[in-house]
């Protein structure tokens, strides 16, 4: 088994804990449970790099992002972190950095699930929305309620929330500054699983189960088409990543194992 140690860097340390529970699964933690895991831009910078050393794996299936303790998952922006941001070219340093540490995370070429462990709200809400699925634990709730602090969302989550649920819910959810349950967040399709047990119970297992049987290139086929469609790549475009990827995985040893597999038990 390949481990990975519980920090990707000596500063990780004091926001972001790394572990592998089982081959090919990795799991990062924003470690700040006390302050209601605030994404300070350290903590993104932090975070963005835990998951490009992830995706940077061949043998990584997938990534889990999820928050120490049971209260929140991220409580949005770190506002002391912010507090010096007073003019235009200062929020559009903050956009940008804040934003490509999440886009690290869309762009990562494996799936990334968040599993909200509690309230993702504001910044931590846009957070939870640049990964590619979201387990929603059954007390948690997700909310963008940008709008409460007089401002609208900031890293791309807005777009990631127009495209996900509609115009309509994603206008409900920002005007509103709703707070989400998890089985309302199921049934929009803002949330694709309620975990009632916690992320080492049954429900999570089960979610994940066809994940770790799945081959780790052809999880990272299926995530290029992903990037493809949130990019909003033509038609044209999108068929030239699925043809790529067919062509590797078809080719791959992988794929003639499961055939023979396949074909024995029909003989």
């Amino acid at each position: 088994m390949h481990t990975m140690q519980s920090t990707t860097t000596e500063s990780a340390a004091v926001n972001v804990s790394v572990r592998e529970p089982q081959p090919g699964a990795i799991w990062v933690t924003v470690d700040r449970a006390q302050k209601h895991n605030a994404l300070a831009r350290p903590v993104l910078a932090e975070l963005a790099a835990a998951v490009r050393a992830a995706g940077a794996r061949e043998d990584v299936r997938y990534v889990v992002l999820t928050g120490a303790g049971d209260r929140y998952f991220a409580a949005g922006g770190d506002l002391r972190d912010l507090a010096d941001v007073r003019d235009e070219a200062a929020v559009l340093a903050m956009m940008e950095e804040a934003g490509s540490a999440l886009d690290a995370i869309r762009q990562c070429p494996v799936p990334v699930i968040a599993f909200l462990n509690g309230d993702a709200i504001g910044g931590g809400a846009e957070l939870a929305l640049s990964c590619d699925m979201r387990l929603q634990a059954s007390h948690a709730r997700i909310g963008f309620i940008q709008a409460k602090l007089a401002i609208t969302s900031a890293w791309g989550g807005g777009p990631d929330l127009f495209q996900l649920i509609g115009p309509a819910h994603a206008m409900r959810m920002m005007s509103r500054c709703e707070l989400v349950g998890a089985q309302q967040a199921v049934l929009w399709g803002l949330a694709d699983a309620v975990i009632s047990d916690g992320p080492q119970g049954a429900d999570f297992a089960a979610f994940t189960k066809p994940l770790n049987a799945c081959a780790p290139q052809v999880l990272r086929g299926i995530k290029a088409q992903a990037i493809a469609a949130r990019q909003g790549l033509g038609w044209k475009a999108h068929r030239a990543v699925e043809q790529k990827h067919l062509v590797q995985t078809w080719l791959h040893d992988d794929h003639w194992a499961a055939s023979e597999k396949l074909l024995s038990k029909g003989s």
